[in-house]
């Protein structure tokens, strides 16, 4: 198999915009091409290799094992070179470049905030957004698909360095008319007959629902799995149960007061976001100010955003 030759950049980068997608038509939207000239050039990037590398699912398609190992080569050779182009960008000083950064689900409630921010003071540094899981963001980071990630938890699966950026409470929280809405420091068997509402398996809200329980000797009567926190905060405005959330999830429900949060014992539960690159890359100038500026902006960005419903909570 000799498909170096023939392979081009092109056929990558679009390989890799539609196994993202999984979507010939998505892939094509976002590329600004034709679906037959995604399809074109798919069909001959799979005759290179010799393998196919999508196959058919029902209306849509899903990887091969081909198609899952050229994934993770493609992503470090676009990241190679992306990072070739950002060196030499670099050579023009930090206020030039472009970096990609992930976050967990969580952190993008507050992320895009900063980022206004960032770029207002440095409107030549471009900065791209990715969403993913903890384990997501750990591939990609190891792939080189991009230079930093925002996450809850210092990852020791992989040669990573990790700091600490800003504070993150965990807080219960149950619908408005909870009958438990006034009460001061109960503990949380009070709450042993209500459905808890959890985020899935894997996941770093889980993780931390799964400690408080173990911590105070509970058991829920019931838990219902749900795959996003908005999916969490609508039912528990529906009423269907209560849940342990990020209070930086929160802004808009606490400010409209469609939830009420629960002044159970042992809460808040403090945890830290932490930025995250691998130990092995260099950071370029563009990254190095925007890895600064979370570490110094994130904590007295949050702090005059949430800490008013802390002390409202203390103080009633």
């Amino acid at each position: 198999m000799n498909f170096v030759r023939t392979l081009t950049l092109r056929q990558l980068q679009i390989f890799v915009v539609a196994a993202r997608h999984l979507s010939y038509a998505r892939a094509a939207e976002e590329l600004h091409l034709t679906p037959p000239a995604v399809s074109m050039q798919l069909k001959q990037l799979e005759d290179n290799v010799g393998l196919p590398l999508f196959e058919r699912m029902g209306r849509g398609v899903a990887l091969t094992d081909a198609g899952d190992l050229l994934m993770h080569h493609a992503l470090r050779i676009l990241g190679e070179i992306k990072d070739a182009e950002a060196n030499l960008q670099g050579l023009l000083g930090a206020e030039v470049g472009q970096l990609s950064v992930g976050l967990v689900s969580t952190a993008k409630y507050f992320m895009p905030r900063l980022l206004a921010k960032f770029s207002q003071a440095h409107p030549g540094i471009e900065v791209q957004f990715s969403v993913g899981n903890r384990e997501s963001l750990l591939q990609k980071l190891q792939d080189n698909a991009i230079d930093l990630a925002v996450m809850g938890r210092i990852p020791t699966e992989i040669d990573a360095h990790a700091e600490p950026m800003a504070n993150h409470p965990y807080l219960l929280i149950g619908p408005a008319d909870h009958p438990l809405r006034e009460a001061r420091r109960f503990d949380m068997h009070e709450l042993r007959h209500e459905t808890f509402l959890l985020r899935e398996e894997g996941s770093g809200s889980r993780r931390v629902a799964e400690e408080m329980f173990k911590n105070h000797l509970f058991t829920p009567a019931r838990t219902i799995s749900m795959g996003s926190n908005e999916t969490i905060k609508q039912a528990v405005m529906a009423g269907m149960g209560v849940a342990l959330m990020s209070l930086h999830t929160l802004p808009l429900e606490l400010k409209t007061g469609e939830v009420s949060i629960l002044d159970v014992l042992g809460t808040p539960i403090e945890r830290t976001w932490y930025v995250v690159n691998m130990n092995a890359k260099r950071l370029l100038p563009a990254g190095q100010r925007f890895r600064q500026f979370l570490l110094e902006e994130s904590a007295p960005a949050l702090e005059q955003e949430f800490s008013r419903h802390l002390i409202a909570r203390a103080a009633s």
